[in-house]
C-alpha cells in the first residue's frame, strides 16, 4: 500500500507523517509515542480514546487521519503541563475519579473540551461531556464531581494568571 504524508499540529508541534490508507487518528498518535490516548473499543462506544480535535473532543479511533489533515490535535501528553498537572488532572487525583485509570485520559479530554466552551457548566452539563466515555471501575458520582471542581480550578488559575498580568 502507498503510504501518504498527513500534517498535523499534535501538541502544539507541526508534524508530517507518513501513515497507511485508512489509518485512524488513533494509530497516528500512538505510532507517534503518545499512549495516553487509549485503545478501548476501535468503535466510538467507550471515550476511551477521546482527544481535541481544534478544540472539540473527538473519538480518535473513528477518525481516518487523513480527514484531519491540518487540525491542531491536543492529547492528555499535551494538556499536562511541564511543572506538574493541570487543574483538571488535579481535581480528578484529588476526588478520587480514578480507580484503575484506564478512562482517564479520555474523561479528562472530554473535560477539558466541555471546560473550554463552558467555564461554569452545570452538573447536567458535564454529564453531557462525559456521556461517551465509559468507566467500568469508579462509577460516576466523583468522576462528575471531579469535572465540576475541575471547572472551578480552572477559572482560578485562569483569574490568578490575568492578576500576574496586570
Amino acid at each position: 500500500m502507498k503510504k501518504a504524508v498527513v500534517e498535523l499540529t499534535i501538541n502544539g508541534a507541526e508534524r508530517q507523517m507518513l501513515v497507511l490508507p485508512g489509518a485512524t487518528l488513533l494509530d497516528t498518535l500512538r505510532d507517534q509515542g503518545l499512549t495516553g490516548t487509549r485503545r478501548g473499543c476501535d468503535q466510538g462506544a467507550c471515550g476511551a480514546c477521546t482527544v481535541l480535535v481544534d478544540g472539540r473532543p473527538m473519538m480518535s479511533c473513528l477518525l481516518p487521519v487523513e480527514t484531519v489533515e491540518g487540525a491542531r490535535i491536543e492529547t492528555i501528553e499535551g494538556l499536562t503541563p511541564v511543572e506538574g498537572l493541570h487543574p483538571i488532572q488535579e481535581a480528578f487525583l484529588e476526588g478520587f475519579a480514578t480507580q484503575c485509570g484506564f478512562c482517564t485520559p479520555g474523561m479528562i479530554m472530554a473535560t477539558a473540551g466541555l471546560l473550554a466552551t463552558n467555564p461554569e457548566p452545570t452538573r447536567e452539563d458535564a454529564m453531557q461531556a462525559i456521556s461517551g466515555n465509559i468507566c467500568r471501575c469508579t462509577g460516576y458520582v466523583a468522576i462528575l464531581d471531579a469535572v465540576l471542581d475541575a471547572a472551578r480550578r480552572v477559572r482560578e488559575a485562569d483569574e490568578r494568571a490575568k492578576a500576574r498580568a496586570a
